[in-house]
């Protein structure tokens, strides 16, 4: 079998990686039983081709035919799938976890809670001004995403942990005492829930109103945990080995010292014209993106000013005259 790398954000919280992308992609291997190593990007924290799986020529980007694992499926790498493709409880239930729990997620990760789980996943290994702005830009556009605005900013968050709390009810009740979710075997619905519960059980902080109500469901916590024991190499959680800076190079890796002994020689491939193009662009990634929040942030500081003047004006006129 052919060596492959993954690329994921840094570990954390006692998980290889707390990035709610990448870290579906890890448990979807490992219960695949594909060898690979792991790599790290410290550098694009909201670049969308991350995680991604490589291997020689092949490489497959998360923003690709609907992610890593979907990429993987229809090239014929890895299929954990087939037998549950024609399920329509299956189906339901892996669009439930897809849409209903990674909402809940995204949303206490980035507005329902301070915030500090974030940052440490995505941010902290920027400069402090740049991961700030980058912070606060991710903010804003996840309460696009979830159609949050002033005014029905407590309704969303109320549908969003009913919705959540429908979804674990759902799950405890399909799992029971199996040991996994559907006919005692692991599929991609096994690898995105669990990397889900974790990340909820270990990055969220206590207070965590998601967290408490997963909490509520014994045999899931179980679940977790027993997955996280079995499949969760200890030296994969514990440190940040060295990373590489551009996300879409698919140039040979050697890795970190600590997991690669002797390490293995390829020769260097030519980069394909969008990698080429991709790298020549990385130099001015940093400085692009703080450039366009700091403009971003001064636009919808002049709009907010034109609305409280707007706000102003109104309250002369009688519009019923």
């Amino acid at each position: 079998m052919e060596d492959y790398t993954l690329v994921v954000r840094k570990p954390c919280f006692g998980l290889p990686t707390a990035c709610p992308s990448c870290l579906p992609v890890y448990f979807y291997l490992k219960f695949a039983n594909v060898p690979f190593q792991l790599d790290y990007n410290l550098t694009y924290p909201d670049s969308d081709k991350i995680p991604y799986v490589e291997s020689g020529e092949y490489v497959a980007y998360n923003n690709e035919k609907g992610g890593v694992i979907e990429r993987l499926k229809e090239d014929g790498i890895v299929d954990l799938d087939t037998e549950f493709q024609s399920v329509p409880e299956w189906i339901s239930m892996k669009a439930m976890v897809s849409s209903w729990l990674a909402d809940a997620i995204k949303y206490e990760l980035w507005v329902g809670t301070d915030g500090s789980s974030a940052q440490t996943i995505y941010c902290s290994d920027l400069p402090w001004p740049i991961g700030k702005v980058l912070f606060l830009k991710q903010v804003y556009n996840v309460k696009q995403q979830l159609g949050i605005t002033k005014d029905n900013a407590e309704e969303i968050e109320e549908q969003i942990y009913k919705r959540a709390s429908i979804a674990f009810g759902a799950l405890s009740s399909r799992l029971g005492d199996q040991m996994f979710l559907y006919e005692n075997r692991p599929s991609s619905l096994d690898a995105v829930f669990l990397s889900q519960a974790l990340i909820t059980l270990q990055a969220l902080p206590e207070t965590s109103i998601l967290r408490s109500k997963l909490l509520e469901h014994e045999n899931l916590v179980g679940y977790a945990s027993r997955v996280n024991m079995e499949f969760v190499d200890a030296n994969t959680s514990s440190s940040v080995p060295n990373s590489h800076a551009n996300p879409s190079s698919s140039a040979p890796r050697r890795g970190p010292s600590n997991w690669r002994s002797k390490p293995k020689t390829k020769p260097k491939r030519e980069k394909t014209k969008e990698e080429k193009d991709f790298k020549r662009r990385a130099k001015y990634f940093l400085v692009a993106q703080l450039v366009s929040v700091v403009l971003f942030v001064t636009l919808m500081g002049q709009v907010d000013g034109v609305e409280v003047e707007l706000d102003d004006d109104d309250e002369g006129f009688d519009y019923n005259e």
